[in-house]
């Protein structure tokens, strides 16, 4: 019974899917069964030949072989490794090459014979590519073949550098990187313009060939290309749709890249749900947005043919249920963000009590406040609460080079015109240009220029907090050291970043914090900062004061929470939405062209401003009042 159950459940899916509660433990099983394969191989004499992919997916796979290497003494003399790909143009030396990659998270720490590791070259002529992938694919062929296969997926659906378009047969080959690949790339090079516009990568038929084949996928941003791949149609337009034709492939995924499948998105179309409260509120929005209904014209016909029947059984009759989620939404929505004095607060997203709060507003970037809930920044400065602003980073790799000139240039022209002594200013000025001229792609900034760069942004960020209302007083650069470390370091993260972050919630004592749950920032600093904080928070939990302290997330700057998630939504008028674009565009750095814009080509304004439209429309379509724009957030309880 349990895998009739189980084969129920996964009805949708076109391949095995195995779901693990985080990337971390999925990592270490992926590890231990190499290493069992690995042992497996050596006992019977011989050689391991594994197929390895680059990129942040297998990262912790390689960390988790490195300990068992260390700790437990597995040895890799028998393991011969051939890399999916190689970006072409590129020099094994280069920080962006898979060469460089390969030995940095694996290759130094282990004792395989570097003669046994086998990776596409990026320095052929490229006369001689055809030849050279002509000889890879013997070399796979003559060791009997790849043992094992680990993939990634992009978010083009590609495997290897298999863009859209490859045909499922195809071998080892030079190829033209998709615009989305080199945008995701972008951050590693300096910027897109910098990112190589083709590569060598094994082909599908050439990945087909492994005895065993895993893709592997993390976090929410895989999460809509891992259901195509798993759930949709085969199309060379995801590649990663061929593997549904293998019998030796298994996807392993976190919660989060899984989250997109039926049986987790909307399990009650495949299996029996519990129908708690956050689960109804889900099922009767979608089918409200599924048939384009709002809430309360929905019917029990409507539940019945949408796999629905088992919520009008056991909580019906359907209209009951129809009024009490209209209801539920109507209440999140609130024109007092900071909760409304002397007023009923019981069906308020937000406590009346105290009056006038505390808060702080922690914001990743120098900007992400004012984009992501600028609107109800301003409004709970008006509403004469004693707002903070925290900005945990300096953002100073987000400023153009040429606009950090034209700073010094503007100091050197200010003091001359002053007759003040400028000839340190000329000395740094000229320096920093001769540098400037021959900066390589990805290069790393001479402290000077960082410093300056974080000066531009945090004169914006003043701007930008002056016109929501603030006082100096009220404004908090916080510097988090992982920030700057992270440049050259990997996993940044330490002490001082969470002791600079207690200091500062000591000192304010806050009734409400906001937070950054944007998690989507193609940097990933928006995360390091919540773990940050959540950290602090963790430690400070015995304080008095924190047990009158609520936490909100709020998103924007680069998606936004779905309507089932949302617990507050704060409307805002007309002249409130053009307040808050004013109050964006102080930052001026950011302003038309950013430096790392993601896969969004709308100014950070525009899409602040779209996707609080949405967001009211999505509650206007569902039969709630029309608004102009609305601010989203959701409470996250620690």
């Amino acid at each position: 019974m349990a895998r009739l159950n189980l084969l129920e459940e996964t009805r949708f899916e076109k391949l095995p899917v195995t779901v693990y509660p985080n990337e971390e433990t999925a990592a270490k099983k992926v590890a231990r069964r190499i290493s069992d394969l690995i042992i497996r191989k050596q006992k019977n004499g011989e050689s391991a030949i594994l197929g390895l992919a680059t990129g942040a997916t297998p990262v912790g796979v390689y960390k988790e072989l490195v300990r068992i290497h260390k700790e437990e003494g597995l040895s890799f003399k028998n393991v011969i490794t051939f890399n999916l790909d190689e970006y072409f143009p590129m020099k094994p030396t280069s920080p962006q090459s898979y060469v460089t990659f390969m030995k940095e998270n694996l290759f130094n720490h282990i004792d395989i014979n570097m003669a046994n590791v086998h990776i596409p070259d990026g320095t052929l002529a490229i006369e001689t590519i055809h030849g050279f992938c002509l000889e890879y694919e013997k070399k796979i062929t003559s060791l009997g073949g790849l043992d094992l296969q680990i993939l990634g997926i992009g978010r083009t659906g590609h495997i290897g550098f298999n863009e859209p378009g490859s045909a499922p047969n195809s071998g080892t080959r030079l190829v033209t990187l998709d615009d989305l690949t080199r945008r995701d790339a972008s951050r590693d090079f300096g910027g897109k313009e910098n990112v190589p516009t083709k590569a060598i990568t094994m082909g599908i038929g050439t990945i087909f060939k492994a005895r065993e084949i895993i893709l592997m996928a993390w976090s929410l941003k895989k999460a809509s290309i891992i259901k195509k791949a798993v759930e949709g149609e085969i199309s060379s337009e995801v590649p990663a749709t061929y593997l549904q034709l293998s019998e030796n492939v298994e996807f392993i995924l976190d919660q989060d890249a899984a989250s997109d499948l039926t049986r987790f998105n909307t399990p009650w179309l495949v299996k029996d749900c519990i129908w708690d409260e956050q689960m109804v509120k889900k099922a009767v929005i979608w089918l409200a947005n599924t048939l384009g209904k709002p809430i309360l014209k929905l019917t029990e016909e409507d539940y019945n043919s949408h796999g629905m029947a088992q919520l009008a059984t056991e909580k019906g009759p359907v209209y009951n249920i129809n009024i009490h989620i209209f209801n539920k939404l109507q209440h999140t929505i609130t024109g007092w963000p900071g909760g409304k004095g002397n007023a009923d607060d019981s069906q308020r997203p937000e406590r009346a009590v105290p009056d006038k709060k505390r808060v702080i507003i922690f914001s990743p970037h120098p900007d992400d406040d004012v984009i992501s809930m600028g609107g109800t920044f301003i409004r709970l400065v008006d509403q004469g609460h004693d707002v903070n602003v925290a900005y945990q980073t300096s953002g100073n790799t987000a400023v153009w080079d040429d606009d950090a000139l034209r700073f010094v240039e503007f100091a050197r022209d200010f003091s001359k015109s002053i007759s003040l002594d400028t000839q340190k200013l000329d000395d740094l000025y000229h320096s920093m240009r001769n540098f400037l001229e021959s900066k390589q792609p990805n290069q790393a900034d001479t402290s000077e220029i960082q410093i300056l760069k974080g000066l531009i942004r945090k004169g914006e960020a003043i701007s930008g907090a002056r016109f929501a209302g603030l006082s100096d007083e009220q404004i908090h650069f916080m510097s988090l050291p992982f920030y700057d470390r992270g440049k050259t370091h990997k996993n940044p993260v330490s002490e001082d970043d969470i002791k600079v972050t207690m200091d500062l919630l000591e000192k304010i004592k806050p009734h409400q914090i906001f937070a950054a749950g944007d998690f989507a920032d193609p940097h990933g600093t928006h995360k390091v900062c919540f773990d940050i904080l959540i950290q602090a928070l963790e430690r400070l939990k015995d304080k008095a004061w924190i047990k009158d302290c609520w936490l909100w997330l709020y998103r924007g700057a680069w998606h936004e929470f779905d309507t089932h998630e949302i617990q507050m939504a704060v409307p805002l008028s007309p002249q409130e939405v053009e307040r808050k674009r004013f109050a964006i565009f102080k930052h001026q750095s950011q302003k038309d062209r950013p430096v790392f814009p993601g896969d969004d080509a709308r100014e950070f304004w525009v899409r602040a401003e779209d996707r609080t439209r949405e967001t009211a429309k999505a509650y206007d379509k569902l039969g709630l009042a029309e608004y102009e724009a609305m601010e989203a957030f959701v409470r996250w309880k620690f």
